[in-house]
């Protein structure tokens, strides 16, 4: 079979992972026998770059006629960067946010679990993770305080931002689903998160993930307040196994769950709609510090694209394998900088990746 792919290498160590991954895409190809074309496109600042914006409509249309999206990462040093001396909608997140809404992508999923090989790397007390934990946060991605109406003035002579939160209970309804269908396909558990005690917004959106529970009698669902769920995260992490919430909650606390598994160069995630059109990427940001220097672990990359064969190629079979080689290669004691420990074998961002499509096979 044959898939095309968009890739958008995005900023800093984007390219670098991408490359990587890719090069795993490719042993899969060979070992299986299938082919995957890519079509290389600008975004955030490297489409600023180029063509004065973060995200072109070229771009744009050229994402919607693929398969799927494979992004890197983008954005730099927000402190001294050119790209963020406009407006919020001209800097490189903004390229973002728009492929998010214009392929209309509303389930981000961010798997988070502990590999035991990694239990040193973990900033939690050993009995506080116990066995490990195996999570997936659900983050609605396209609605919430991001998308809403923002402006800045001046009023009496001080200035007064304002950001507005809006969801309508369609956005709500078809996000719990997602996460419903997902949790029927684990432990039949389902946590949803929000800050019902004081927005208007999260008082419809647990209403509204109440009346979705109805449908979905195999699922035990709790609701959980956002501060509370940060704390829990670190205090027992093995409570949870799918989280649903709302976008500005999502984005702290899946970042929150990556830190605890030892790195956040080892979680990926994706973004999906309606379609089987999906965009993705690594949990982690683009890390100008270190673009070049092959040293960014490619590793949550490349569990990405094997997220893409599973939900918008439906190979189960060649996820499974690129799951199973990252395994084997922690397994034999190979680490990037971001997750050594004494007595493993430190390599780079291109001989990790080398590894992982090495040991791919039936």
């Amino acid at each position: 079979m044959n898939f095309r792919i968009a890739v958008i290498p995005g900023d800093g160590i984007g390219p670098e992972i991408v490359t990587e991954a890719m090069k795993v895409l490719d042993r899969v190809g060979a070992v299986y026998g299938h082919t995957f074309t890519y079509k290389k496109l600008l975004m955030g600042g490297a489409s600023i770059d180029v063509h004065g914006v973060p995200l072109t409509e070229e771009t744009l249309a050229e994402a919607k006629n693929s398969d799927s999206v494979l992004l890197g990462a983008v954005g730099g040093n927000v402190g001294n960067s050119r790209w963020y001396d406009g407006a919020p909608e001209t800097r490189p997140e903004a390229g973002l946010l728009g492929i998010r809404k214009g392929l209309e992508l509303f389930a981000n999923i961010r798997p988070a679990w502990l590999y035991k090989e990694l239990a040193d790397a973990c900033p939690l007390k050993k009995e506080i993770v116990g066995d490990g934990f195996d999570m997936v946060i659900m983050r609605e991605l396209t609605g919430g305080l991001y998308f809403g109406e923002r402006h800045t003035r001046v009023e009496n002579g001080v200035r007064r931002a304002t950001d507005t939160l809006v969801y309508d209970e369609n956005e709500i309804r078809r996000i719990a689903v997602k996460a419903f269908e997902i949790a029927g396909k684990r432990s039949g558990k389902l946590i949803s998160v929000d800050k019902a005690n004081v927005l208007d917004s999260s008082r419809l959106w647990r209403a509204v993930v109440d009346e979705t529970a109805k449908e979905y009698p195999d699922v035990a669902v709790s609701h959980m307040l956002v501060d509370n769920c940060a704390m829990q995260l670190v205090l027992n992490p093995g409570q949870f196994d799918v989280v649903l919430t709302e976008n500005m909650f999502g984005d702290i606390l899946s970042d929150e769950a990556s830190e605890i598994t030892g790195s956040i160069g080892m979680l990926p995630s994706a973004s999906l709609g309606e379609t089987k059109l999906g965009l993705y990427e690594p949990s982690h940001g683009s890390a100008p510090d270190i673009a070049g220097k092959d040293i960014a672990n490619p590793i949550a990359t490349i569990l990405s694209a094997a997220m893409m064969l599973r939900y918008s190629f439906d190979l189960d079979e060649e996820a499974d394998a690129v799951e199973a080689a990252v395994q084997m290669v922690l397994t034999e004691g190979f680490r990037t900088g971001d997750i050594y420990s004494e007595g493993c074998r430190k390599v780079g961002t291109r001989e990790m990746g080398g590894l992982i499509a090495d040991r791919i096979h039936r």
